[in-house]
Formats: structure tokens, sequence, C-alpha cells
């Protein structure tokens, strides 16, 4: 895995995401699409998931899709090992779809922790030079993942799931 041609997600998951509807939540998978395709047409090689329900696996989904069109390949950051045993319907099914066509799937940790989640976000960080955000909440993990990548010089490339442009969202990464 090259970092400079790396991406990497983050985002919140359904239940959390103030646009919920399932037009608007078609919506904010078409501009992930539409993000992931553009990143590829770029040189993207590699995309890195962080494997949790919503924006995650929505994105993990759109990277198998243009794996048909595009020499691209799909990396899983799994938070630990059983993680995802709790999913559900189309949430376990495109879980174990990623895990069947990663071209690697990387464990964070053994066990689930307080700073798991952190960890995998450092990993992700760490390896990309893209950061691919659907954001409706910056006081948030998926916030904390955007100052994250913000501190080392990650491009960042905004999904705005609030209805807020991108000066609004500058002035909330501050």
């Amino acid at each position: 895995m090259e970092k400079s041609r790396t991406a990497c997600f983050t985002g919140h998951r359904p239940e959390k995401l103030k646009a919920a509807s399932p037009q608007e939540i078609n919506s904010i998978r078409s501009m992930l699409y539409l993000e992931i395709k553009t990143a590829a047409d770029r040189g993207y090689k590699y995309f890195i998931t962080g494997m949790q329900r919503g924006i995650d696996l929505w994105a993990g989904e759109c990277v198998l899709d243009l794996m048909k069109e595009y020499d691209i390949e799909l990396i899983a950051a799994v938070p630990y090992k059983g993680f995802g045993s709790n999913f559900r319907n189309r949430d376990k099914w495109i879980f174990g779809r990623i895990l069947e066509n990663a071209g690697e799937i990387v464990y964070i940790s053994e066990r689930s922790s307080k700073t798991v989640y952190r960890m995998r976000n450092e990993y992700m960080t760490d390896n990309a030079s893209l950061l691919i955000a659907a954001v409706d909440d910056f006081n948030s993990g998926t916030g904390q993942t955007i100052s994250l990548a913000r501190k080392k010089g990650l491009e960042i490339r905004l999904i705005r799931v609030d209805g807020k442009d991108d000066d609004d969202a500058e002035q909330m990464m501050l």
C-alpha cells in the first residue's frame, strides 16, 4: 500500500445521521460513489474502510462496485477480532462481502477496548493521503478523525450531510 495513492473514509452510523430518510441515504451513497470514482480517476489505488455500519460499509461497497472498472484495492481495517458479529441484515451481508473481497484485512486489536476505534482511525490516517468524510456532526468520532487527518496533512473531501456549506465546515474544524 502506497500512502500517496491511498484514501480512507470516515462518517456516521445510520442512526447518528440527521439526514436519514431513504432518499437522503441514497443521495449520501451516490456522493460517496462519486468521490471514490473521482479519487480512482486521480490515481488512488488503495481504499481503507474502518468497517463500521453506515458510511464505512457504504464506502466499502462503492469500492467493490468500482473494482469492476478500476484496478483498485479495498483494505478492511477491522477494529478487533469478532467486530461485526452483532451486525444484522444488509449490514452483515455487506460486512461479509467486504471481508471476502478485500485485498488486505488488518485487525487493529485482538479485543475491544476504549481506545480501539481511535487506534483504527490512527491506522487509517497514518496510511492514507486522502480522507473522504461524510459528516453532519463535528463533535463526534467522525469529527475527531477529520481533525486527526487535518493535523497529519491529509487532503480532506467533505460530503456535508447537514445542508451546510464548506465555509461552515472550515469554521467547525478550526
